[in-house]
């Protein structure tokens, strides 16, 4: 059954000094929507890393992105980037990174601080890691962009806060319509394919026929963008409901 089914959760967003905001996990990590005509998307994300829901959490899952360059700028506190198994520490005055296409990657705060399922009350060194994050256009439909981040934090929200088991195939469907895939390890030969095929077969082919949706209305700012790429998928199709007002 698609998690969607089970405990309905909200995305905290509301519109702050005319740039729409969105708090995520009881305000641990706050976003900021910023307007940049050359970039698909651009925000300004800011970490509270002494934030229950982020103090000694585990780091994100490695992933990297199929069709779109990512672009990352530390603007206050110490922020990490694992780049195909290499750390870098990024700090304000090292300016823009630019993470290309199908590099493996995962960005966290300084200290190995990260969303993650369990809770706890540790202290954190920087109490404050902020920095922008913003990708380059791309003609395809599924790619990084507001609706893909709204969906993934409002999933998220639905196993930390709700207490819903993760689905892998919600996470796959949410993932492959942002172009996104996760890394398997090194040592297995055609990774990025493999991840590439479980992401479109397993996400978006039979999560479509089992009922799994990659946008949902109540966690989109634009659901007439997201049926307009949910139209492109035959498997997706029947998810674009205008009508449909949860």
């Amino acid at each position: 059954m698609p998690p969607h089914q089970d405990k309905p959760v909200t995305l905290a967003r509301n519109v702050e000094d005319g740039f729409l905001t969105i708090r995520a996990f009881e305000g641990a990590i706050i976003t900021r929507v910023l307007h940049d005509p050359n970039r698909s998307f651009s925000f300004e994300v800011t970490m509270k890393v002494q934030h229950p829901r982020l103090v000694n959490a585990p780091k994100p899952p490695m992933h990297f992105h199929h069709v779109q360059v990512e672009y990352l700028r530390c603007l206050e506190g110490v922020l990490c980037l694992d780049m195909n198994g290499t750390e870098l520490v990024l700090r304000p005055d090292d300016g823009e990174i630019t993470i290309h296409r199908d590099v493996h990657h995962r960005t966290y705060p300084h200290g190995g601080v990260s969303l993650g399922l369990e809770p706890t009350n540790t202290s954190q060194r920087d109490p404050v890691v902020r920095f922008l994050l913003s990708a380059e256009h791309s003609p395809q439909p599924f790619q990084l962009d507001l609706a893909f981040f709204e969906n993934w934090y409002a999933y998220q929200e639905k196993v930390v806060l709700g207490g819903s088991r993760l689905d892998m195939i919600q996470v796959l469907s949410i993932f492959d319509a942002g172009g996104t895939y996760l890394s398997f390890p090194w040592w297995i030969p055609f990774r990025r394919s493999i991840a590439r095929t479980l992401g479109i077969v397993l996400g978006r082919w039979v999560g479509g026929i089992l009922g799994y949706q990659p946008f949902y209305r109540e966690w989109t700012t634009d659901w007439e963008q997201a049926c307009q790429k949910m139209e492109t998928c035959v498997f997706q199709r029947r998810f674009s409901d205008r009508s449909k007002n949860d």
